[in-house]
């Protein structure tokens, strides 16, 4: 998953981007108003992190301007305007949810979780084969054991099983699992979909190539005992 980090505090922004990354999130950060204005008008994310008190462009302006456009990206306004009016007012302009600062990670991480999980629409848990993924938890399990996965073979997989049966393009993938300011290519998505393969063998779930369209997840009907 794919998150715009709106914080002009450094420090701040610092702590919760390195959680969401360990997490497995690919993060931008924008520090103004402006440059997230530019993120959402050029990339596309399944999430935003929202301060309201920000140089230039206020965030509820942003807010505004994004929903004015039509986008229904899930929006989680965390700022230390707390008051019952500046939650009024975001809620009625669009945002998802709202947190007061301070806060604690593990509550930001679970709302920004059921945000994404309500906007994509998936059931708390995906079943295939013989793998289960707990859309809260984020936690994979192959005939109930626990698969292990690094962050990003998990992002792979998450965006894979929110496609089920329909393929991913590689660019796709790659925009979910790395951020604007990591220096990858393209082509490192098939090293994550080789890893993710071998993992899942015995699973009764593959993911295929498509050619021209990219990478699909789906049941063999083949899982081990």
């Amino acid at each position: 998953m794919k998150i715009l980090l709106v914080e002009d505090h450094p420090e701040l922004c610092e702590w919760v981007a390195k959680s969401l990354r360990q997490s497995g999130y690919a993060v931008d950060i924008a520090d103004c108003g402006e440059h997230a204005e530019h993120y959402l008008l050029t990339g596309e994310y399944d999430g935003v992190l929202l301060d309201l008190s920000l140089p230039g462009k206020d965030g509820l302006e942003v807010l505004k301007s994004l929903r004015g456009r039509g986008s229904q990206v899930p929006v989680l306004i965390f700022t230390a305007r707390g008051s019952v009016d500046d939650r009024i007012r975001g809620l009625n302009l669009g945002a998802d949810d709202y947190l007061p600062k301070p806060f604690e990670l593990g509550e930001l991480e679970a709302r920004l979780k059921a945000l994404l999980r309500r906007s994509s629409g998936q059931t708390p848990v995906v079943r295939l084969g013989a793998l289960a993924f707990d859309t809260v938890s984020r936690l994979p399990t192959v005939n109930g054991a626990p698969l292990s996965l690094t962050p990003r073979e998990l992002a792979v997989l998450e965006a894979l099983l929110g496609r089920i049966g329909r393929p991913v393009a590689r660019d796709a993938l790659f925009e979910k699992l790395f951020s604007m300011e990591q220096d990858a290519r393209p082509e490192a998505i098939e090293i994550y979909v080789s890893r993710l393969r071998k993992k899942l063998e015995g699973s009764g779930v593959a993911v295929t190539t498509v050619r021209g369209l990219g990478y699909l997840i789906a049941a063999t009907g083949e899982a081990a005992a």
